[in-house]
Order: structure tokens, then sequence, then C-alpha cells
């Protein structure tokens, strides 16, 4: 497996930075849309992480906002909503892997976590030729408000049972898709999934989802893409 370090400098010069990780015969990459103060560092993200690539999917956990904004997002807390901001980040990002040899040509799918979620549903609405699936773990689906109903990728809301009031802003945000979707509770486990094997049942989830929606990469010759 290659495991790299990945700097991506957007058009006005900021840095976006990430950990890409891509088994040998991948057949699609899931970028990794973190939220509510998190980072490529959140260790549920990379237990997840972890259990996608055992299915054979190359991640790519990023941070969506640069060093900078992230020492005014402690202060203020409000970037981490600007989710119209991280959705282009996202799709920067999806422009990036399509260019890199380990990755071009690999369906891509979007793994979002609280406000990321959002960020990955609007990302998705505006390159719905680019984005094969998304997952949205314990997310606010509803912060993507109008552009709900342009998303194309096959979407998977899972949400903990004890977490009542994100599952009822999931449940609306269900509703309004246009696209295969399905709403997961998972019993028993709250906003962050800390119980014991909650975690590991949304990774099965979301490893499920991403196998069934995303087609193989095929090359030009007709085979398989690594």
């Amino acid at each position: 497996m290659v495991e790299q370090a990945i700097r991506i400098r957007l058009a006005h010069g900021d840095v976006l930075t990430g950990d890409l990780a891509v088994p040998e015969s991948a057949h699609g990459v899931i970028v990794f849309a973190h939220g509510s103060g998190s980072s490529r560092h959140s260790p549920r993200n990379r237990m997840v992480a972890e259990a996608l690539r055992e299915r054979g999917l190359a991640t790519f956990l990023m941070d969506l906002l640069t060093s900078d904004e992230e020492e005014v997002d402690l202060r203020t807390g409000q970037l981490r909503f600007d989710v119209e901001l991280l959705a282009d980040r996202l799709n920067a990002a999806m422009s990036w892997l399509a260019e890199r040899p380990a990755t071009a040509g690999l369906p891509v799918g979007y793994f979002g976590a609280s406000t990321g979620a959002a960020a990955a549903l609007i990302a998705a609405a505006r390159r719905p030729a680019g984005v094969a699936a998304v997952v949205s773990r314990g997310g606010r689906p509803d912060l993507a408000g109008p552009h709900l109903p342009d998303v194309q990728a096959p979407t998977l809301l899972i949400v903990g049972g004890h977490d009542r009031d994100v599952l009822d802003l999931n449940r609306a945000a269900h509703d309004r898709l246009r696209v295969a979707r399905r709403l997961e509770i998972v019993p028993a486990a709250g906003h962050l999934f800390a119980e014991p094997g909650a975690l590991e049942l949304v990774a099965g989830l979301a490893g499920d989802w991403f196998t069934r929606h995303l087609p193989l990469a095929v090359a030009a010759d007709g085979r398989r893409q690594a």
C-alpha cells in the first residue's frame, strides 16, 4: 500500500494538507470531509478509513481549512459551518486526485461527518458526474439545504439512535433527497458512536454502500485500473 502526506496548493496560494493511502489494486477512492472542529487526525474517521482500505478502497483524509483558517476557527467557530467553502475544498481535492497516477480514473466517494456531511452533499450536487456515492456519519445534511434535490450520488445517512435532534434533521434531509438514499439508525449510539461496536457498525455500513455504488475503474485497454 502506498501512503503519502499530501499538500494541495489552491489557486490563490493557500495550502491544504492530507493523508493519502492507496491499497494495491484499489477500485475507488474515498475523500473524508471532517467537520465541527475536527481534522484529518480524527480517530473515528481514521478507524473507518482503515476498514475501507481493507475492502480495497483508497482513502484521502484531508484538512478542509488551511492552518491560518484553523486558528481563526478555534477562536470563532465560524468557518467549520461555512459548508459552501468546505464543498469547494472537497472538489479541489477531487480534481487533484484525478491528476495523480495512483488515483486517476478511480471512482470517487465522499464520507462526511458532522458539518462535513453537508459539504460532501453540496460538493456532490456541484459535480454530479464526478461523485459516485456519499456517506454521512452523524452528519448535518440539513445544512446542505437547497442543494439536496440536486444530489445525484446515492447517499447513505448514518445516525445514532440516541442522537435524537440530529436524527430528526437527517429524516427531514432524507425526504428532500431525490436519489437512491437510505437512513440507517445505529441503536443505542450517540453522536460520536463511542459505544462498544457502534463505530465498527458504521464502518461496515459505509463499506457496503461504497462497494455497491462505486463502479470499477476501467482503463482504456479494458483492464481494471490499479
